[in-house]
């Protein structure tokens, strides 16, 4: 398979405004700074109740938030496994058709150094959003996430 040599860009394609694509993005980063502050009221507020997600973490697409809650309720506590120390989100690409928007972007989790103080590689995530508009809200319909480099194992 060829990479893309063609230069991707990194704010509003036809049939989105610079202030939708702002927009789109603002939720998205939003969510992430929720994540970050362990709120996950935060990060719901970003999601539709009815959102599907194939989560990097899960097999089976999630359908909804309860699924969703199933999936985090299962994932290691703090201090369980490698520590995360920063999430990037970067290179954005919108598209928006009406009331539906078209997100993709590239997300890069760090992690703190290993117990030996080996530094652990970044986990590098290619994710696709699609969000959908009612009044002036967007809100994430489908989440997926495609992990390209695994960060830490344990």
């Amino acid at each position: 398979m060829s990479e893309n040599t063609h230069p991707v860009p990194s704010t509003a394609r036809p049939g989105a405004s610079a202030a939708d694509a702002d927009a789109v993005w603002a939720v998205l980063t939003a969510m992430y700074e929720a994540y970050d502050a362990g709120d996950r009221a935060g990060i719901d507020r970003a999601l539709d109740p009815g959102a599907t997600v194939w989560d990097s973490a899960a097999d089976p697409l999630l359908l909804g938030k309860a699924d969703l809650d199933r999936i985090r309720d299962a994932r290691p506590a703090p201090g369980e496994g490698p520590r995360e120390t920063g999430l990037t989100a970067y290179d954005r690409t919108v598209d928006v058709f009406g009331d539906i928007a078209v997100l993709r972007f590239w997300l890069r989790v760090d992690f703190a150094p290993a117990p030996d103080g080996t530094p652990n590689r970044p986990e590098l995530i290619r994710n696709t959003v699609i969000l959908h508009r009612a009044g002036a809200t967007w809100r994430i319909v489908h989440l997926h996430e495609d992990v390209r480099q695994p960060g830490p194992t344990g």
